[in-house]
């Protein structure tokens, strides 16, 4: 059954969220046919590729198109497997269990049996990304229970048409996380502490993306049970692949000669870091200058001045090139 049925080349508008500014992404045939693959296969969907070629907007992009539930969970270097399946609070349930012992005056049965219900563990484990994922209800009324909110749905994605769950930059965690998480994978289930029974992925579609920037190596079992799909920048035709999302992302508020020359600044500025062997800019680089010149100046000539005053502030950012 094919899912995602947008053309290659169009565009998916998410809108501005908490921090994050307005983003476009544009899909390739790749994307299009990697995602259909993953989600015929079942199987997580491993996005590599520079920073700023659209690893994390992918996923968002595809929940939009579809109507899906879109869950994120960023890693850093203190996440753990268990953290994306739930989380056991056990700070509140011995602070819990501190004011039960307080105020316990008697040791009737019936009074010590209704304090070990409050403190059963389960009333305190909050599910976590992949929980939502596999099973919202659930993790609808385990939420509920622990008094926590569902994923926010800024773009009004329905859980019961499927969801698609983002875990990004998994390559910041330790390799013990990944490999925690190939039984949820590889079986569709897992079972949170006190649990009597294991939380099953329902017959709902999912499409689970996970991004890398490539920090560490992933272990090979991780691999296995991935689809893979790398997203790259074109050298060759570098500058029009940069102005093509010039336009999209900017709308037509800035001229295709500013954003043309932006490119060629940062295609000069690509080949020297290349040549050295250390990271060049990249697609996140050029929004970033495209976006201050349009913030600073609307006149198209002063915007082109102000482009080459500040180009070095996006692009030179090795120790080399300040100096």
């Amino acid at each position: 059954m094919i899912y995602f049925t947008i053309k290659a080349g169009e565009a998916v508008e998410l809108p501005a969220t908490g921090n994050i500014p307005r983003q476009v992404h544009l899909f390739n045939e790749d994307s299009i046919n990697a995602v259909n693959a993953a989600l015929a296969a079942n199987r997580p969907l491993l996005v590599r590729g520079e920073p700023g070629t659209g690893k994390t907007q992918l996923a968002r992009a595809v929940a939009k198109e579809l109507g899906w539930a879109y869950v994120h969970e960023s890693i850093d270097s203190s996440s753990v497997a268990s953290d994306l399946l739930y989380r056991a609070d056990s700070i509140t349930r011995l602070g819990e269990a501190q004011v039960m012992a307080l105020s316990l005056k008697n040791e009737e049965k019936d009074h010590v049996a209704a304090v070990r219900a409050i403190l059963d563990e389960k009333q305190f484990i909050h599910p976590g990304p992949l929980w939502w994922a596999f099973n919202w209800e659930l993790a609808q009324k385990q939420a509920t229970i622990v008094r926590t909110e569902s994923p926010p749905q800024p773009d009004g994605g329905d859980y019961n048409k499927g969801c698609v769950l983002l875990i990004d930059e998994i390559d910041k965690a330790d390799t013990d996380l990944p490999n925690g998480l190939l039984e949820a994978f590889g079986n569709g289930r897992f079972r949170p502490p006190a649990f009597d029974k294991p939380i099953f992925k329902n017959d709902r579609p999912l499409l689970v993306v996970i991004t890398t920037n490539e920090e560490r190596s992933l272990p090979d079992a991780f691999l296995r049970r991935c689809l893979v799909l790398l997203l790259k920048v074109d050298e060759d035709t570098l500058i029009d692949f940069l102005v093509a999302r010039g336009k999209a992302h900017f709308d037509g508020d800035i001229d295709e000669i500013v954003l043309r020359e932006a490119a060629v600044q940062l295609q000069e500025d690509r080949i020297f870091w290349k040549a050295k062997n250390l990271c060049a800019p990249g697609v996140a680089e050029y929004l970033d200058l495209v976006r201050a010149v349009k913030n600073m100046i609307s006149d198209t000539g002063e915007q082109m001045a102000i482009l080459r005053k500040i180009k070095k502030f996006v692009l030179k950012k090795h120790p080399e090139a300040l100096t």
